[in-house]
């Protein structure tokens, strides 16, 4: 064990990074067997472009709901938002706009990747593009070589829009037309990479500016970080512990027909109370709603003691 464990130690600290390589690996190779085995471009003027961008967006669309689906965030803020009890507690204005950027930024994540490695591939852009009547004009414009208005002219414009649609599947009668293909894999790649700069461009900035108007230190915000794990497991651990102890005593009471013990659990206002989210104080400096709830009851209670 003793081996493995700068392995451990390695996966908690990056667990973040590691989760979010990982994903993007397993999107892309993904993407890789989707494009493959299963897209099969129909080469039809009718039925090239609607076809490609289903397969283009489509899965990116149902990825980027799956992203909001798993996030324990989204639920963490839509819990209980429509009673009216708890609907004050639900974020509104500038923090609720910030807890949706964040939310987005990291359920787009995943469906960025797809879009970006699908046009680096670019078999999707290929069969899109050959299907599309903007697209196809200015690329059969680059084999037209006519310097006036000609019957000739026109023929070999006529032609290329004709058999363009057939490029994706390598059956167009002019090699002039079957050698757009090259310039259509190189524009889908172009895009991709541009997606690509752009998604991390927005990332540095977005991680800039937070950074900036964070109101903690470097090393506060590391402890603050490592705070917000350890109190996550241990609140696991014993809410666990205390549910397991409480269904054991009822399940025991029903068979035995015996009178359950007292057990002291939380209320319903203290649930909600450290269920809400959380703003940092830095007159306070409280790092969550449990550890600010349990200061502030200490301090009603000290305060109610002396006034006895």
């Amino acid at each position: 064990m003793e081996k493995f464990k700068p392995l451990l130690d390695l996966q908690i600290k990056h667990r973040t990074s590691l989760l979010y390589g990982l994903t993007s690996l397993l999107t892309a190779g993904g993407e890789r067997l989707f494009s493959t085995v299963v897209f099969q471009c129909p080469c039809t003027a009718a039925w090239n472009l609607c076809y490609s961008l289903v397969f283009l967006l489509v899965p990116a669309l149902v990825l980027f709901l799956l992203g909001y689906l798993l996030s324990a965030r989204t639920w963490h803020v839509l819990t209980g938002c429509c009673a009216s009890s708890t609907r004050a507690k639900c974020p509104s204005g500038c923090r609720g706009a910030l807890v949706l950027l964040k939310l987005t930024a990291s359920a787009a994540f995943v469906p960025l990747t797809w879009v970006a490695v699908a046009l680096l591939g670019g078999s999707f852009y290929e069969c899109a593009a050959s299907g599309s009547k903007i697209l196809a004009r200015r690329l059969c414009q680059k084999i037209s070589q006519c310097q006036n208005v000609s019957s000739h002219c026109y023929n070999v414009s006529s032609q290329c829009l004709e058999q363009l649609p057939l490029v994706p599947c390598s059956q167009a009668k002019e090699s002039s037309v079957q050698d757009l293909l090259k310039d259509l894999k190189a524009e889908s790649q172009v895009l991709g990479w541009i997606l690509i700069a752009v998604v991390i461009i927005v990332f540095l900035l977005l991680t800039a500016v937070s950074r900036c108007l964070s109101p903690v230190s470097f090393l506060q915000l590391k402890f603050w970080k490592i705070y917000l794990e350890q109190e996550q497991q241990i609140l696991k651990s014993q809410a666990t512990e205390h549910a397991t102890a409480l269904a054991k005593e009822n399940v025991t009471c029903f068979f035995e027909s015996s009178h359950a013990k007292e057990y002291n659990t939380p209320s319903i206002k203290e649930w909600q109370q450290i269920s809400s989210l959380y703003t940092f104080n830095p007159k306070d400096q409280y790092y969550s709603m449990l550890h600010k709830y349990v200061n502030r009851k200490e301090e009603s209670h000290s305060i109610r003691s002396c006034e006895e």
